[in-house]
């Protein structure tokens, strides 16, 4: 399989994303991903040491995005 291929596959039965991961999904990088999880725009979770974002908190996220940028009817 071509690397660059493998790097875009999702693999939906992830429960807890990666923040890279989540960012991939979301389209932006890394920093900003770590941005909206810190100011609590974007839920995760501690996990050990380790930090993880829930895949349903990835949709709820961008659906909110999408509420606010609605145009006014």
């Amino acid at each position: 399989m071509d690397a660059a291929l493998s790097e875009v596959t999702v693999d939906s039965t992830l429960v807890l994303l990666t923040v890279e991961e989540a960012a991939r999904r979301l389209q932006i990088g890394r920093t900003l991903c770590y941005r909206y999880i810190g100011t609590g725009e974007l839920e995760s979770v501690p996990l050990g040491r380790l930090r993880r974002v829930p895949a349903d908190a990835v949709i709820d996220f961008a659906t909110r995005l999408r509420r606010a940028h609605r145009p006014a009817a």
